[in-house]
């Protein structure tokens, strides 16, 4: 089944700030029409408290009840809107005037008593018609000729209403309008933010194994690009220093077997030339049984350092006797000491956790490395050396100066310093390499240097808990 795919990053973020925006212009309005709206109202209550305040006084100086009488034409003229209601009436009796043109039913009201001051807690409120036309109402009592008459006002907010449903439309315009400017704006603001990581990708794109030199151009880059394109840069610079190494690799490796290859190939070209007596083929399969035991260390040799790159190869760590492991060691290879007429000194001592078997391994690479080049009749040290935060073996031997490039260069795979070490059949480039590895899978280093004139000391650190 095909996996859906997920919309565009760009589509997303445009939406998500439309949608903010929106949002963001619809409170704005929403507060403003309910601000609005609160405003309307109020100046409605204080109108209606203003007519009933005006129409006590009047009642009370210039006009009486008969007065309004014989002519209410008067009195329905002096009121601002058409719409609105006010009724004059004593107290049980027909009203004198009577204006309600929508015949409105009145809510309930509180009677504002004569000479008591008016307020907006005594108005109340109340729905008119299909449309819900909120309508503002109170009732005061005045006199008039020495009579009490009630005055009740209304005013239905028709005028005000439209003037708000106005503004509501407005509004929900204005909120459409920000939401499609915002999406257009930010689609193409995004698009243009977003280029580099467009540029990253048509740079990924176009990497090959024959490109791997090619970087990317952090001088245009976005800070908060920055950092990812320092990260894909170094990326590249890990990626062609391996792929430069393994097509290293390969080279030296195919030239290392094709050596011992190619001697084993000649060896039975000549001797299939003509017969050879059974000493001479026992002689031939003597000296091609040596090419295939090199060729069986190398394949051994890359075969652990293989396993070694693994971050996952498990190490069996126990504590060991450095003392014991060394003249372990150099019991093994006294042998081989005496022959060249060299000494194998030892000293110092401690304690280590370690995978005993790779110890002992790196520690036979330096010291046969050591008896391999070494000055013929000279001394090779090895020692322990106990810090507080590290513990470090020494292997010291009296051999050529070497360059700064060759010592910088001696822990490459296949790598020798010197034609002598081409010609030795027992060195396939791979000794210090492994004891490299040694070192990066306990977590720590082997260095060389040269302390003084003819002599090399190569030092495993190891460092302590």
């Amino acid at each position: 089944m095909r996996a859906r795919r997920q919309p565009s990053l760009t589509l997303r973020s445009t939406l998500a700030f439309a949608v903010v925006a929106m949002l963001a212009v619809a409170s704005a309005g929403m507060y403003l029409y309910e601000t609005m709206k609160a405003s309307v109202m109020t100046r409605s209550d204080h109108a209606v408290l203003a007519r009933l305040d005006h129409f006590r006084k009047l009642l009370q100086y210039d006009l009486s009840l008969e007065t309004l009488r014989s002519s209410p034409q008067l009195f329905e003229n002096m009121l601002d809107s058409e719409d609105d209601i006010f009724i004059i009436a004593e107290p049980g009796k027909t009203p004198v005037i009577m204006v309600n043109p929508l015949k409105a039913a009145l809510p309930e009201m509180p009677v504002v008593g004569v000479g008591q001051p008016l307020s907006t807690d005594d108005m109340r409120g109340a729905a008119v018609g299909p449309d819900e036309i909120p309508m503002r109402a109170a009732t005061a009592q005045a006199l008039s000729d020495g009579k009490v008459v009630n005055l009740t006002a209304a005013h239905l907010a028709v005028k005000e209403m439209a003037t708000l449903a106005n503004f509501r439309n407005r509004i929900l315009f204005a909120v459409a309008l920000a939401f499609v400017v915002t999406a257009l704006l930010g689609y193409l603001l995004l698009r243009r933010g977003l280029r580099p990581l467009r540029r990253m990708a048509a740079h990924a794109t176009a990497i090959t194994p024959a490109r791997l030199d090619s970087r990317m151009e952090s001088r245009d880059t976005p800070v908060e690009l920055q950092q990812l394109s320092d990260a894909y840069n170094a990326m590249l610079d890990r990626l062609a220093d391996g792929y430069q190494r393994l097509t290293q690799f390969s080279a030296d490796l195919a030239h290392e077997i094709r050596t011992p290859v190619g001697s084993l190939m000649g060896h039975c070209q000549v001797a299939l030339r003509q017969p050879r007596s059974a000493d001479e083929y026992q002689a031939l399969l003597a000296s091609n049984l040596e090419e295939l035991e090199r060729i069986s260390r190398m394949v051994e040799s890359i075969l652990f350092l293989a396993r070694a790159d693994d971050a996952q190869a498990a190490l069996n760590r126990q504590p060991l006797e450095l003392e014991d492991e060394l003249q372990r060691v150099t019991g093994y290879f006294e042998g081989l000491a005496e022959e060249r007429q060299m000494t194998l000194n030892i000293a110092g001592d401690g304690r280590l956790d370690a995978d005993p078997l790779l110890l002992r391994r790196a520690l036979s690479n330096l010291v046969a490395n050591a008896i391999r080049y070494a000055d013929e009749g000279s001394r090779i040290d090895v020692r322990v050396v106990d810090a507080a935060d590290r513990c470090q073996i020494e292997v010291e031997n009296q051999g050529p100066v070497l360059s700064e490039s060759a010592l910088s260069k001696l822990f490459d795979r296949f790598y020798r310093a010197d034609a002598s070490r081409h010609q030795s059949s027992d060195s396939n480039g791979l000794g210090l390499a492994i004891v490299a590895a040694i070192m990066q899978l306990h977590g720590g280093e082997v260095t060389v240097n040269q302390p003084a004139s003819g002599r090399i000391c190569f030092s495993l650190i190891f460092p302590k808990p």
